[in-house]
């Protein structure tokens, strides 16, 4: 299982080369790069090309992207609406798709594997409408994604658009074969629980957002520090017919020090 670290956990500060040789040192085979343009400026081309440069100098890869979540620099806090591609108005999912591609430009100077999408926000719930956004927002990205080399992924999020049997309907209904999973542990323990969502989604999976949790809240713990049963999760991700990467997803309010991340890290990716 291929080791990565979401650059989630540096979310407070602005990604540079710096952050990534951290990544690099823990035993990281490759990094996620989270679209939020505080932490990670994808509009900013002068910024992009420092990271770029980085991973052509460097063995760790630039395993994919996780879209961006508010177009805002301050993750809607200001008030800012969310990227939403299966909101009600028309508008405000054409911007969100917009928003999508801007990230998704990243691409042409920093290849990466996969694009890991949100559809919906936590409150959304599920109805042939949601059904007939998400199947035209992943035709129209896939469309633009494929041409860069990008594959997507369906995240399973805290909302009923995303729960697994209707993660299955929308790729089936649509007959998006070449779109997949990212099976967030964190997420599946807050709702049908991490085994039942692993075996519902295995054959679809590509990718993996593991943290840990209470079952109460979506905390983005370092694994073994909440409920989930790591072992039940590593077994079953190694019997997917595509064995998917395992992308540590961790909080970034956390007290951590890059020292503390390099240990927790390396420490979680021998159990990989």
């Amino acid at each position: 299982m291929l080791k990565v670290i979401s650059s989630h956990v540096f979310l407070r500060n602005r990604l540079h080369p710096g952050l990534l040789e951290t990544i690099q040192k823990s035993g990281a085979d490759g990094v996620e790069l989270f679209a939020a343009r505080q932490h990670l400026d994808y509009t900013d081309r002068s910024a992009i090309r420092d990271l770029a440069e980085w991973f052509r100098s460097n063995p760790t890869e630039a395993f994919s992207m996780h879209a961006p979540l508010y177009a805002d620099h301050e993750m809607g806090r200001g008030g800012g609406p969310g990227v939403n591609v299966v909101h009600p108005e028309k508008a405000r999912r054409i911007d969100a798709m917009d928003e999508i591609k801007r990230a998704l430009e990243v691409a042409e100077q920093i290849p990466f594997r996969f694009m890991v999408i949100h559809l919906g926000e936590r409150e959304d719930t599920w109805s042939p409408r949601a059904l007939e956004y998400s199947i035209t927002a992943l035709e129209h990205l896939r469309a633009f994604a494929n041409p860069l080399g990008v594959k997507l992924l369906v995240e399973n999020i805290t909302n009923d658009v995303t729960r697994p049997e209707n993660i299955l309907e929308i790729l089936n209904a649509g007959h998006l074969t070449d779109v997949g999973v990212c099976l967030d542990v964190g997420h599946a323990n807050m709702r049908e629980g991490v085994k039942a969502t692993l075996d519902e989604l295995k054959d679809r999976i590509r990718s993996s957002h593991l943290h840990d949790n209470h079952g109460d809240r979506d905390a983005h713990l370092w694994p073994g520090d909440g409920t989930i049963q790591w072992d039940e999760v590593y077994d079953g991700l190694k019997t997917a017919p595509q064995v998917p990467a395992g992308v540590l997803e961790i909080h970034y309010a956390l007290e951590e020090t890059p020292e503390s991340i390099i240990q927790k890290a390396a420490k979680a990716f021998e159990r990989f």
